[in-house]
């Protein structure tokens, strides 16, 4: 069976981590759009602006880190999705995995867990049993999700960050980089510290 191509929207600094992660398994990559970058990229041409007619058989990965960004992107995207795992993942085969996601060096995701669309699992992540990631979710690298462990779409978990279990956080959230999060999370709260608590929300 041929190695399929594969495409990526966007060319900045997540566009090449996750680049050198589908690179380090020789996985077919033939190009990068994004309308901010121009010329080579570890030896891969970035193209530009997107062009839904080019090699419409190769599948994509929207390697971009902004959560709404990324939700916006995808929606526009006429290519078929598939995820990029590095070969350094620990992924127990009685997990669940939607499409489109990233999931980078090092991360760990237990039996049970449920991983949506989109998602980035960031260097070091571990996700453990019955957790479930909705779509758009960034985990930031070193982000610790101890059993049962909610998290809403488009929610950015910063680095570092601990949640203990059983806990919900609810969607487009921001946890900052650190936090020990021991209570629920609201819809579009911004929550810091140890223990974290909500010091504003998001506008909706």
């Amino acid at each position: 069976m041929a190695t399929p191509k594969i495409i990526l929207l966007g060319g900045g600094q997540h566009a090449h981590v996750v680049l050198d992660c589908l690179l380090s398994q020789h996985a077919d990559v033939i190009a990068l759009f994004d309308t901010q970058y121009q010329g080579d990229l570890f030896g891969i041409p970035q193209r530009g602006e997107y062009d839904p007619e080019f090699e419409p058989t190769a599948f994509s990965v929207v390697a971009i880190g902004e959560n709404a960004t990324r939700k916006r992107v995808a929606a526009q995207t006429k290519h078929l999705f598939v995820n990029a795992i590095h070969s350094s993942v620990i992924l127990s085969q009685h997990c669940k995995m939607g499409i489109g996601n990233m999931i980078l060096h090092g991360a760990i995701i237990q039996a049970m867990a449920s991983i949506g669309n989109h998602t980035i699992i960031n260097t070091g992540t571990q996700v453990d049993h019955h957790c479930i990631i909705e779509d758009f979710v960034h985990l930031a690298p070193g982000v610790i999700l101890c059993g049962n462990v909610r998290v809403g779409e488009g929610t950015l978990v910063g680095a570092g960050t601990t949640i203990i279990p059983g806990k919900k956080i609810g969607r487009w959230a921001t946890i900052g980089a650190g936090a020990v999060v021991i209570d629920d999370i609201p819809d579009y709260a911004v929550a810091v510290g140890n223990p974290a608590k909500v010091i504003k929300y998001n506008t909706p």
